[in-house]
């Protein structure tokens, strides 16, 4: 279980992120939506010990994720897709997964984890040879969750999967984002797309200027009007 309470976040005299409390229960999508510069970003950063807290906390299946450092976080069991993919774009596409089994020692639990990406992604099988950065925008978003997978997440952190990709390559990711959460995988997503990310998720959370405004059951807020014309374009 993920417990952030009354989390704030500065840089310098502006305050990113306001007081914010939320909880992600295991087995869960969770949703955080909300408009560019809502503060979505910068709270998953401080939840991945990126970017520090002013005041607050956030614990994970009881440990103090403000006092371990971004390399633990990984060992406890949680993965942090970033928003833009960065993947390593001069590596091979096999290369760029085996960075994502590097706290695993076994070579044949790596190969196994291999096949295991393949079978979710084969379009990246198809291309395991090429550079990275030879890959579309939809591929890169597939490297990045499939690195995130070699590391035998709990918990993925997903930051905008949607950003850029054509309304075909979003269905197909937010197809792959159901099919991790129906093996038990817990996530926490952030996105600007408001319709995909309600109607993935169990519950969600309204982010506005930093601070949290609403929050229920995804299919509610799917359908609640200030929802619907804030961001739905209803």
């Amino acid at each position: 279980m993920l417990e952030v309470k009354n989390l704030s976040v500065s840089y310098g005299a502006i305050e990113a992120v306001k007081d914010i409390s939320f909880t992600v229960n295991d087995g869960e999508i969770v949703s955080l939506i909300g408009a560019n510069g809502a503060g979505k970003t910068t709270t998953l950063h401080t939840i991945t010990g990126l970017v520090p807290a002013k005041s607050g906390s956030v614990m994970y299946n009881g440990v103090d994720l403000l006092k371990t450092h971004s390399n633990k976080i990984v060992t406890l069991g949680m993965a942090h897709i970033p928003e833009g993919r960065h993947v390593f774009t001069r590596m091979g596409v096999e290369e760029n997964l085996e960075m994502g089994a590097f706290s695993l020692k076994d070579q044949s639990d790596i190969k196994k984890d291999l096949d295991m990406v393949y079978g979710l992604f084969p379009r990246l099988k198809e291309r395991r040879n090429q550079k990275a950065g030879t890959l579309s925008g939809g591929e890169q978003q597939m490297l990045a969750m499939g690195r995130a997978l070699m590391s035998h997440p709990k918990t993925i952190l997903m930051d905008e999967p949607s950003m850029g990709l054509s309304p075909k390559l979003v269905k197909e990711i937010f197809s792959i984002i159901r099919k991790l959460h129906e093996q038990g995988i817990t996530v926490l997503l952030v996105e600007q797309n408001a319709k995909m990310a309600l109607s993935i998720a169990d519950r969600a959370y309204v982010l506005e200027t930093g601070r949290i405004t609403m929050e229920g059951d995804a299919k509610e807020l799917l359908n609640n009007e200030q929802v619907r014309k804030a961001y739905l374009g209803a």
